[in-house]
């Protein structure tokens, strides 16, 4: 009988590749990061409960280019600086990803905040850099300057970061099932840093409104080459009216253009 790929699979493959999925080799990735304090009362807001500011208004903007084996992948994230009880780390409002495998296996998987967009770094020879997050048109981030020198490289350590992971009914009303915070545990290593002098460009996007998270004083931009691995926790069972209030930080809602930016929500970094 002629294989049905859309069988089922039997036992020993479905061992074979949840078996393979814990083996991958390293897989590293260049990346701009720029991190900048923000207006406190902003980071608040963006937080659904029980997550709480951290102790500085920090916004962190990643952008890379991921030399997964046969293609690459560019993948981005805009977070805040936020804790759980005794835990601090980041939550990501967005991540715009290249390609919808990676897209996919982070939503379903660990409740990742992703999205299809489009994601550029550039070097060029004489030091130059641009990086950039964009979707619908229109680059929402965008990190400009002039690569430096090396940095000291860091220890390997380990980074948190909180998602929320939930599934809208059926019926439009709530979810179909109980939402969860996620702890996703990253252990990151760095094998190469350097300064950046440059500047965090912001552009207002009805879909990706990171302009509201204005840049209020840079703390730094770095280029490196960097590899983690992660797993993840249920951390705590949330309410569902605790969480509907923000269903929209992971859905493009056609009602968002109908909101207007707040007033001088944009920064000096931003045209």
């Amino acid at each position: 009988m002629v294989r049905v790929r859309y069988g089922p699979r039997s036992e020993e493959e479905t061992t074979r590749a949840r078996e393979a999925s814990t083996r991958l080799p390293d897989i590293w990735s260049t990346g701009v990061t720029a991190v900048w304090e923000t207006d406190p009362e902003v980071v608040a807001e963006v937080l659904p409960p029980p997550l709480k500011p951290g102790e500085r208004p920090l916004v962190r903007v990643s952008v890379s280019k991921v030399d997964l084996p046969g293609y690459p992948l560019g993948a981005g994230s805009v977070a805040v600086a936020a804790r759980h009880g005794d835990a601090e780390g980041w939550y990501p409002l967005v991540m715009p990803m290249t390609h919808e495998r990676a897209l996919i296996g982070g939503r379903e998987v660990f409740g990742e905040p992703k999205k299809l967009g489009e994601v550029t770094v550039e070097r060029g020879s004489d030091g130059a850099l641009r990086a950039a997050l964009a979707r619908h048109g229109v680059a929402f981030v965008e990190i400009r300057g002039t690569v430096g020198g090396a940095l000291p490289l860091p220890e390997p350590a380990d980074k948190l970061d909180f998602y929320l992971k939930f599934l809208p009914a059926v019926d439009g009303q709530g979810f179909d099932a109980e939402p969860v915070l996620v702890h996703c545990l990253r252990h990151e290593r760095v094998r190469e840093l350097m300064a950046v002098d440059g500047e965090v460009v912001l552009r207002e996007s009805a879909y990706d409104p990171v302009a509201d998270l204005p840049v209020r004083r840079l703390v730094e931009i770095t280029l490196g080459e960097k590899t983690s691995d992660q797993k993840g926790r249920v951390a705590e069972r949330l309410g569902a009216a605790d969480v509907l209030p923000y269903v929209h930080q992971r859905y493009d809602d056609a009602a968002q253009v109908l909101d207007g930016p707040p007033e001088g929500s944009l920064s000096e970094g931003s045209d």
